[in-house]
């Protein structure tokens, strides 16, 4: 039976290193898979999935106004797919994840979206709120804090390493931008400690 499944995790947990190692899981197998990422982040190359352990394959991209559900049927007719794999998933519209979820009840193919769950600020992206809404399953892909304890959180970064506490949801960055942090250490990074409110 075909899910709608959402791995998430906070920055450098090594997404996109977990969908690349499944779908070729399948794809040793004999079985096609149909990898999708967003447009907007061409840090690996325009339509790669890249991992920073160095691993990096071809994919699609979808960009806002892309209909997913259609994108999927029209792979769908070139071939079988065995499963559906999104990554950066954060950067779906809520519409884009009800047709994913569409795509995995009527075309009953697999979907499994990689993403992350919270932004610098601690405030869901809406394709990620979408999928908690909607996935069948979701797994954490877990990385720590500097102090060890898992990290659920992420701070925004500039040049100087000093944290930033405002700025667009979307900046698309890596390990020069971005720190994964544990709840306490983020609270501590951008100001807020118990009773400074």
């Amino acid at each position: 039976m075909a899910k709608l499944y959402f791995h998430y995790s906070t920055m450098n947990a090594g997404k996109s290193t977990l969908l690349l190692q499944a779908s070729y899981n399948y794809r040793e197998r004999g079985m096609e898979t149909y990898l999708i990422t967003a447009k907007l982040d061409d840090r690996a190359g325009d339509g790669v999935i890249g991992s920073r352990i160095g691993i990096e394959t071809p994919a699609d991209t979808f960009g806002a106004d892309d209909d997913m559900f259609a994108k999927i049927e029209a792979r769908l007719a070139e071939g079988p797919v065995a499963c559906v794999f999104i990554d950066e998933a954060q950067f779906l519209t809520p519409q884009q994840v009800w047709q994913l979820a569409r795509a995995v009840d009527d075309l009953r193919v697999p979907v499994m979206a990689y993403g992350l769950r919270v932004d610098f600020q601690g405030n869901l992206f809406p394709g990620s709120a979408t999928l908690l809404a909607l996935a069948d399953e979701m797994r954490e892909a877990r990385t720590i804090c500097h102090c060890g304890k898992k990290a659920t959180m992420v701070v925004r970064q500039d040049e100087a390493g000093n944290v930033l506490l405002d700025g667009d949801q979307v900046q698309i960055g890596g390990n020069e931008t971005y720190v994964s942090l544990c709840r306490k250490h983020w609270r501590e990074a951008v100001g807020d400690r118990p009773g400074a409110r």
